[in-house]
């Protein structure tokens, strides 16, 4: 980073919410402009705006945020960016917008990203309480100066900075020999490994404690303080659970090949169309199968329908627990955020999140 100065574009990887305060320290004492989905701006627009955020909605093509992002460049500030545009779910990285190679390009400044580990470790996405890991660890880099985009392709651009991208908290954790004695360590992840990989059973994954299990066929593991899996009975199909969440994408990956895969369940729905607050849209159904998602249902006396097709979503965010209303996806248009609700026991947002980022990819291989 000797000799960087702004503008530039920092891009960030996301774990929790540790990462605002290390990309803060980072960058100090410079200022910057963040992009903010627009639930960070609930009830707090004026404060965020006047510490420099700029608002958008998750998986969108937002012309106006490219604008302000690029204003913000002639301005000669600093442009933050979580390109993940979500938690982590299991403490690696995400699937990353094609969309940024070309951003990049436009922008013309030096890319630099702030990878930290040991903020998924600390605080999962399943179970968000402070396990006061120390220490944590950040590479603040420069990636590319503006001379050598010169040079670059956007498709060159994508494949480096998903290089750049690679992360996985867990296996950081061992290599470290960081132990984390917090006694609930493992409440929360079956909503992250909601599949047993030894039945197959999916969405009778439970856990409390230290310990995972399933309900149909009563298999056990136990997180030891090193974030490693062990069966407590029988093989150990996974110890590393960054490989059990892939075998599950895998195995949805499977199901979408096949044509087979299909997701109903009747939903609440809450609108989010400004950050004044959420307006209760009560129930609809949810669909979602080879032909992207479906949304139905009405509102004061209006029928309405939402489709996405899977070509124009290449992941969606989802929540646990969201708001204390149970687990939701979250969908997009230009004009509203959707947060949708399903009450279907059998039902794992995960899985819509692993089967919206295959369907897209395989739309992708159509196209080749």
């Amino acid at each position: 980073m000797q000799g960087v100065k702004a503008p530039y574009l920092l891009l960030c990887n996301h774990n929790s919410f540790l990462d605002f305060k290390v990309m803060t320290a980072a960058i100090f004492p410079q200022r910057a402009n963040y992009v903010v989905a627009i639930d960070g701006f609930i009830k707090r627009k004026r404060l965020m705006r006047l510490v420099g955020c700029i608002c958008t909605r998750k998986f969108t093509n937002d012309v106006m945020l490219v604008k302000n992002m690029l204003h913000v460049i002639r301005q000669g500030d600093i442009v933050v960016l979580y390109p993940e545009a979500r938690y982590s779910l299991c403490g690696t990285n995400a699937i990353l917008p094609k969309s940024l190679g070309k951003l990049i390009k436009k922008m013309n400044v030096p890319v630099v990203t702030l990878i930290t580990n040991g903020h998924h470790v600390n605080s999962p996405f399943w179970n968000t309480k402070n396990r006061s890991v120390k220490p944590i660890e950040s590479n603040l880099k420069l990636l590319y100066t503006p001379e050598q985009l010169q040079n670059l392709t956007v498709e060159e651009i994508n494949e480096e900075l998903n290089n750049a991208f690679v992360y996985d908290d867990f296996k950081w954790q061992k290599e470290k020999g960081i132990q984390i004695h917090y006694r609930h360590r493992a409440e929360g992840l079956h909503k992250v490994l909601y599949q047993c990989p030894h039945c197959h059973e999916e969405y009778d994954m439970d856990s409390k404690d230290d310990t995972l299990w399933c309900n149909k066929c009563g298999k056990k593991w136990i997180m030891s303080v090193l974030g490693e899996l062990k069966a407590e009975e029988g093989e150990t199909e996974f110890s590393h659970i960054p490989d059990w969440y892939e075998w599950e994408r895998v195995n949805v990956r499977r199901e979408i090949e096949a044509g087979t895969y299909q997701f109903q369940s009747e939903a609440e729905v809450y609108s989010l169309p400004d950050s004044s607050g959420f307006i209760n849209f009560g129930k609809g159904t949810l669909v979602h199968n080879m032909n992207g998602f479906q949304l139905k249902g009405r509102h004061r006396n209006t029928p309405f329908e939402l489709i996405w097709k899977p070509n124009t979503l290449y992941s969606c965010h989802i929540e646990y627990n969201y708001r204390n209303r149970g687990d939701c996806v979250d969908l997009n248009t230009k004009n509203d955020t959707l947060y949708i609700y399903p009450q279907s026991k059998r039902c794992s947002v995960t899985k819509i999140s692993l089967a919206t980022e295959e369907l897209y990819k395989l739309t992708q291989l159509k196209h080749l």
